[in-house]
Formats: C-alpha cells, structure tokens, sequence
C-alpha cells in the first residue's frame, strides 16, 4: 500500500495530526524536491525524488523502494508516502500510481484543492466553472472552452502561462475577457493579479499560480461555439474534402460521441468529424486516417486551433492498411476511401455496441453501403440538402450532391448478421 499524500501551501504544518504521523513515521517518502523540503527531517526515514522522465521509470522505481521497505520487515500499508499538491488526483502523481497499482494498492489523502480555493476567491460556484489543465499539454486545449461567458479555471505549469494564455485569448478575439491570476493559494504568501487579456502584464508571475479567466461574450461569440456538431465549414481549414456541416451533424448524431469513447475518422479529408467527435463529448479520442500528407498535417493544424489536438491522432496512410494497427474504436466514421474491404475490416474491429456510419456520394461507393446494410444492418438515408442562395436580384434553391448515409450498430453479442426486420431505408 502507497500512501499519497496532498500538501496545500502551508505544507507539512497544515496537516491533520493524523497524516503528521502518518508521513512521519513512513519508512520511505517519495515526492518532488519542493514537497520533501517542506517535511521536516526524521532519523533513519528514507526519502527519495521522483525519477526523470516519471512514467517509464516509475515502476521500477517503485519496486525497488517496496523491496527496500519488505528487507527491513516494515508494516506494508503505511511504510511508503508519497507527497503531492492539493489532490494528487487533479493532474497529479495520484492518478498516475493508481494507473500503475492500481486503486487497491493507493490510499489517497487530499489537501484542500487550488481550484477549489480560486473559486472561493472569484465567488464562482462549481456548477458554472470549467477546470482546464495546460500543465504538460498544449495551451491550444483552451481554445475548445472559449463559449460566451465560461468561466474558466486554468492549471498553469509555471509563472511563464499567465502571459502565454493572455495572448492565446486576444489572438482567439477575446482580448477583453477578465483574467486573474492567483499564486500560493491558501499559504502565506498568496497573491493575486487581474486584468483583461488586452492589458495583461506579460511579467511572469511566481511558479505556484493558476488563472481565473471570464471569457469575453462578445468577443466569443465570432467564434463556432459550444459542443455540438455543425460548425460550419469556414472553421476547418480544407481543400474542399469536408464533410458538410449539415451531413458532418447528421453523422454524429448518429456516432453518437460519449465520454471518453474513441472514434476512427477513416478518410479524414479536413478532420471535421473527428475533431468535432471530441470536442462533444469529455476525455473523446479520435484517430484521423488520412493518407494525402498535406491533408494529414491539415487536420493537425485544425485540431490545434479547435483545441483538440491532445486528443485526436493523426495517421498517415491507406484506411485499409492502418486498421490492423490501430487501437480497436467505440465508432468509425468513413468518408473518402469507400470500400468493400475497409468496411469489412472496420467492422470487424468495431467494439460490440460500437456505432459505425459511411457516406457514399457516386453510385459505386453507394452500392458498397447497401451491401454492408444488407449484411451488417442497420439503417440507410439518402440525404438531399438545398440552400437558399442569390439568382439575380432574387433568391433561389441550390441543391448539393445528394448524399446516402449508411449507419450501424454493431451486437453486443451473438451474429452480426440482422434480423429480417432490422434493415430500414429512408429518404
């Protein structure tokens, strides 16, 4: 058993009793350099730092600290403490051991939160904050929480973040959303500074700060907000492969994105679906399989400037050729490359109860999907879509290439071929 320790400010004189003892008495304390120093020393109690880098070292680390405690004959469960910030759960060590341990194996004691503490200085309850970590991410991440009026609390990595997501903010149009800036919350030394993104003051701030940041209403409503699908196609950057904004919102509602669920975007053109699959649900993943390069660093480029980069992976090659390797998908989505053996192999694939949808625009692509219906079931719809556009000085109907949509769900169990009454056609 590890015991993961949360420290706030005030460090280790901030402690209950209990967890005094508790670290005190530890043969062995784990922790970053800054932690350890704030425990005072203790006669024949082994500390030691975190290795660099963390993940691929850590668990043989760990084992050789647990060896070290089962040679001296210490009590297992309280033996090795290991020390955090705040909640080791949030962004921290806590979550990284229980990922390895597993949850049995760590007992974790929480201080009381940053975010927790900034949102009592803002007066901002939980119900309307969003909590946004940029620490060993992307600042891009911020991009994708920028709607009209959001609050949000920003984890930073360093007294340098302040100025860098200031600037994020007045390139993304927001340049006047309120941002404050909170340092050594809860500790002696706290501090804090605000203004608008437009007047920050790029003077870094001290290492151990967070932001508040009111976006900009005005400024955020220029940009396509909120989580649902349909943005229109003037926010990817393409060549003209894109899935129309009305086909794009029909085919999701379809993929349905869930928390955490993994999509497969399989001839990704501008990476529209994909990237708008993770920006609709939490922690979504998307694997965007491309196989033109300049495409492929196309959908790099617009997931970075939706926020979605972090969480949508971009493969060069033939959809055919990728799927052996790929980890198996919650959905699949495909666009371009059409085939007989890229829905069968994506089928395969397929999680039990995942969803699958493809679009066929020329009669050899639409005689694929109604084959995979006819064994795999599901649902056909042939989608026709007419926008009113200017003929002179008046308005007239301008329709664009009718589309057939094929979607599926795939069994949770038993064949997967359907049911006489469960294929349905609709147009």
């Amino acid at each position: 058993m590890i015991n993961v320790v949360g420290l706030g400010d005030g460090g280790f004189a901030e402690l209950p009793e209990p967890l005094q003892r508790l670290v005190a008495r530890a043969r062995v304390l784990l922790g970053a350099p800054r932690h350890l120093a704030l425990v005072p020393a203790v006669h024949g109690q082994v500390r030691a730092q975190w290795p660099r880098p963390l993940v691929p070292t850590l668990p043989e680390f760990l084992a050789r600290q647990l060896e070290a405690v089962a040679e001296a004959g210490e009590p297992a469960d309280d033996a090795v403490v290991a020390l955090a910030s705040g909640d080791p759960l949030t962004s921290g060590i806590g979550t990284t051991l229980v990922h390895l341990l597993g949850a049995e194996a760590v007992r974790v004691h929480p201080a009381l939160p940053s975010p927790v503490l900034a949102r009592a200085r803002m007066g901002w309850s939980t119900e309307t904050t969003t909590v946004v970590s940029v620490v060993g991410r992307s600042l891009a991440t911020i991009r994708r929480h920028l709607d009209p009026g959001e609050r949000l609390v920003v984890l930073c990595s360093d007294g340098s973040t302040p100025a860098a997501v200031a600037e994020l903010l007045r390139e993304a149009g927001c340049g006047a959303s309120t941002v404050t800036a909170w340092w050594h919350l809860g500790g002696p030394d706290e501090g804090g500074r605000s203004a608008t993104a437009e007047l920050w003051d790029p003077t870094p701030t001290p290492d151990l700060v967070l932001l508040c940041v009111q976006v900009d209403p005005v400024g955020a409503l220029a940009r396509p907000a909120g989580p649902v699908p349909g943005r229109p196609e003037s926010a990817f950057d393409n060549d003209g492969q894109i899935t129309k904004r009305d086909l794009r919102a029909s085919a999701l509602a379809s993929l349905r994105p869930t928390p955490g669920a993994h999509l497969w975007d399989l001839g990704a053109g501008s990476g529209a679906v994909g990237i708008e699959w993770v920006l609709a649900a939490r922690r979504a993943r998307a694997t965007a399989v491309e196989r033109d390069p300049s495409r492929a660093q196309r959908i790099r480029g617009n997931a970075d400037a939706l926020g979605a980069a972090t969480d949508v992976e971009v493969v060069t090659a033939e959809a055919a050729a990728a799927i052996a390797a790929l980890e198996p998908p919650d959905a699949v989505f495909v666009g371009g490359g059409l085939t007989a053996d890229v829905v069968e192999r994506a089928w395969e694939r397929l999680l039990p109860g995942g969803r699958m949808v493809a679009h066929a625009v020329t009669l050899g692509t639409e005689a694929v999907i109604v084959a995979a219906c006819s064994r795999f079931g599901g649902r056909l719809t042939r989608i026709s879509v007419e926008h009113a556009q200017p003929l002179g000085a008046h308005l007239s109907w301008t329709p664009s290439r009718p589309v057939v949509q094929w979607s599926a769900t795939k069994p949770l169990v038993g064949p997967t071929a359907p049911s006489p009454d469960a294929r349905s056609v609709e147009t």
